[in-house]
């Protein structure tokens, strides 16, 4: 087997995205590295884990992400296929890169694809959200996480219960970095150019329910396999998603693999009500104005349950656990799993009394990727230096 071990100082970082969620915290990190007077050098792969263009093209004209100079098109499948197709075709990019590391972000499938690629060549691994953990097994992403943590070099960590994670699990302390989370630099850079609710709903008939209506709305999201493949857990939460669309209305943006479920299951009816809007995906901008002008969200999304925290808006996690504990901890965030009973208590107390309040946990300030960079730096010019003794 080829490997790509021997390092060269001025080599890329080769930065790794793939899935909607990688898209957000992936192009902080790329504007900061391109930013003079130092930059680093970097390339960005795509690997094509979201393939529909309303989940991948607008998000990279949104978020002024270059376009990827490597897109591996892998497209959709199981995760066993989906991951060893993009380790085939990631492979001879590192081959031919020989980059001085590989950045991967989060915990898809591409994640740890590419991380155990780049561990089996003796290439440092970098990973961007490290240390979450949700300890149920039975989540792919935990898989991924707990992997990628085991397989990188610098780990980079969003809220303490990350670096106790990580001690626990024997990853040396100086390899931890708290920087931040990249997810709200992009939030807190993209705030002001969020669009309008009036905008996103501009073609709903009934509109004004939404938007002036002493209520105001919920927005809800559903994706995670846990929550919609098994059928009749599926239809408990979209009957309790019409139970609470009774009390306030709902905007459902319906995840492609979500909207083929309730086709499959026959539960359409759960969801045909005039107060209960189904929508498309959204792109990112639409997504954060309908979140930030909400009255209350409901999820199974990691990233949702730190936005909402942010922008102060009470979160209902549609989940027995959250790998995001600061969340709940400090923030707006309630882990209900599928209590219906609680999750109307909850949707009575937003309404009465405005729901849970939280504060913006430590360094989500917008500041991440310039800490990561600076990290990155450091660690660049001591593998050079040594790379220098080593010829000399």
């Amino acid at each position: 087997m080829k490997t790509s071990s021997q390092y060269s100082p001025g080599s890329p970082i080769l930065c790794v995205a793939g899935a909607r969620p990688n898209f957000m915290k992936i192009a902080p990190i790329i504007r900061r590295m391109q930013e003079k007077p130092d930059p680093i050098p970097i390339k960005l792969v795509h690997t094509g884990q979201h393939y529909d263009p309303q989940m991948n093209d607008t998000f990279f004209n949104q978020l002024q992400i270059p376009l990827p100079d490597i897109a591996l098109e892998v497209g959709s499948g199981s995760h066993a296929f989906q991951t060893a197709e993009i380790m085939k075709r990631f492979e001879p990019v590192v081959d031919s890169e020989s980059p001085a590391a590989v950045l991967v972000v989060g915990d898809v499938n591409s994640t740890i694809a590419c991380a155990l690629v780049a561990a089996k060549k003796g290439i440092p691994v970098i990973h961007v959200e490290a240390g979450l953990r949700s300890y149920d097994r039975t989540m792919p992403e935990e898989i991924n996480r707990v992997l990628t943590d085991q397989l990188s070099e610098l780990l980079f960590i969003t809220e303490p219960s990350a670096r106790e994670n990580l001690l626990q699990e024997g990853i040396a302390e100086q390899r931890i970095f708290h920087v931040g989370n990249v997810m709200i630099d992009t939030l807190r850079r993209c705030q002001a150019l969020a669009v309008p609710v009036q905008d996103v709903l501009s073609d709903l008939e009934n509109k004004d329910l939404y938007l002036k209506g002493d209520n105001g709305y919920c927005v809800l999201t559903l994706h995670r396999p846990s929550n919609v493949d098994n059928a009749q857990l599926f239809r408990q939460l979209l009957e309790t998603v019409r139970m609470v669309s009774e009390e306030v209305p709902v905007i459902f943006p319906i995840h492609p693999r979500t909207r083929n479920r309730i086709a499959e299951l026959g539960l359409q009816k759960l969801v045909e009500s005039p107060r209960i809007v189904q929508l498309q995906p959204l792109g990112y901008l639409e997504m954060l104005g309908l979140v930030s002008e909400s009255r209350l969200v409901m999820t199974d999304s990691g990233g949702l349950q730190e936005e909402t925290t942010v922008l102060g808006v009470p979160c209902i996690t549609l989940r027995d656990n959250t790998e995001r504990p600061v969340t709940v901890e400090q923030g707006t965030n309630t882990v209900v799993g599928h209590d219906r009973q609680q999750v109307m208590s909850i949707v009575s107390d937003v309404l009465r009394n405005g729901g849970k309040q939280g504060r913006t946990p430590e360094l989500w300030d917008g500041k991440a990727a310039i800490r990561i960079k600076s990290v990155l730096a450091d660690w660049l010019r001591r593998r050079d230096g040594q790379a220098a003794m080593a010829n000399g």
